[in-house]
């Protein structure tokens, strides 16, 4: 799977899952959505510094969350032979109400 840090632009469906996403400009319709989670803050990347003569741990924000979608879609019809199809994992990031491609498999 490629890994992107792009963002994107989604609408979300009756379920609150997304039901199609604008990237780079190319609308995609959600056909199927394969995975669904969540992830809090890289707490495994606490950082010790020094100061004042002593250690401190660097606080690491672990209730930040992200939640990931990965998601089956397709560009034009279903059953057409030109349709443009791949498996992307889009991520809402809760910090800061943004959306991201992050992966791309197609």
């Amino acid at each position: 799977m490629r890994q992107y840090d792009d963002p994107v632009e989604v609408r979300r469906g009756e379920t609150e899952d997304p039901d199609q996403f604008l990237w780079r400009g190319r609308l995609w319709k959600v056909r199927a959505v394969v995975a669904h989670w969540v992830e809090t803050g890289p707490w495994w990347q606490a950082a010790v510094r020094s100061g004042g003569g002593g250690a401190e741990a660097a606080a690491v924000d672990l209730v930040a969350e992200r939640e990931l979608w990965r998601v089956e879609a397709g560009r034009g019809m279903p059953s057409a032979a030109q349709e443009s199809y791949g498996v992307f994992d889009l991520s809402f990031d809760w910090t800061d109400g943004r959306w991201q491609l992050v992966g791309c498999l197609d």
